[in-house]
């Protein structure tokens, strides 16, 4: 990955800025995206503070014109573009007969169309570099999760994109990789929408005891140095998977019963 250039979407914190320290470490030249200024410029410095070649875009994935602009700002800067990590998400925790369905169109507009919006804008000249699109996914896009529908949606529909895209993109010699994350420690679940839209504020869940994010960064950037397709991590993420496809009523109560043991769940 030595001098390639890299796009993060999100890439302000959690999983997105351990990668962008991970691949740059590695010598690669960084563009990160995200939508509060003073966040990603807090993080552009600390990792330049390391050496690391990087540079920030301020933006919403969920704008074609910012996804334009990212693009732009990466041609003019450093000249090609050979890898975009399709990092961007939100998610959501509320019951679905509760939750107002502007919160499930948000969801899908940044962790759906959001990747289709930035993937479409980078493709050409990840065609001239025969690169890498990578997609943050998530084990709830093999495995519903209960009091998450839009999230679970919007990664379903992340998956049957990137398989499409992938297998579209045969014979381009561009590499497509799904990356599915167990639960990781990250801002995702302190930043996820309740069933009106406010931000949750604190995680329901032991973020100590998960996969870090540093963790889930290294795994990441082997697979893309690999040009693996797909990517599930952690135990208990790739047993979820296999036990879903053979016993999927076992897992239907399972699944349940995990999310309703979380602090203040909505099945209470």
């Amino acid at each position: 990955m030595k001098d390639k250039v890299v796009i993060i979407t999100g890439g302000s914190s959690g999983i997105g800025k351990a990668l962008a320290a991970h691949f740059g470490k590695n010598g690669s030249k960084i563009l990160i995206t995200g939508r509060k200024k003073e966040e990603l410029d807090a993080t552009v410095n600390e990792l330049r503070s390391m050496g690391i070649d990087i540079m920030g875009c301020q933006g919403d994935v969920s704008i074609d014109a910012d996804n334009k602009r990212m693009v732009d700002s990466a041609i003019n800067a450093y000249g090609k573009i050979d890898v975009l990590i399709n990092n961007a998400g939100i998610s959501m925790r509320a019951l679905f007969q509760d939750v107002e369905l502007s919160v499930i169109r948000k969801v899908m507009d940044i962790n759906f169309f959001g990747v289709i919006s930035a993937t479409q804008s980078c493709l050409p000249h990840l065609l001239k570099t025969k690169g890498s699109i990578v997609g943050i996914s998530s084990i709830a896009g093999y495995r519903g999760l209960p009091g998450r529908t839009g999230y679970s949606s919007s990664k379903f529909a992340l998956n049957g994109f990137l398989e499409a895209l992938r297998t579209e993109l045969i014979k381009t010699g561009v590499h497509v990789l799904t990356a599915c994350p167990g639960f990781t420690a990250s801002n995702i679940r302190k930043r996820s929408l309740l069933k009106d839209g406010t931000a949750q504020g604190d995680s329901p869940r032991e973020e100590e005891k998960m996969m870090t994010s540093e963790e889930c960064a290294m795994h990441i950037y082997n697979a893309v140095v690999k040009r693996k397709k797909t990517l599930i991590l952690t135990t208990q993420g790739r047993l979820t998977v296999f036990l879903n496809k053979w016993v999927p009523g076992l897992m239907d109560r399972f699944v349940y019963n995990t999310m309703a043991k979380e602090e203040n769940s909505p099945f209470k």
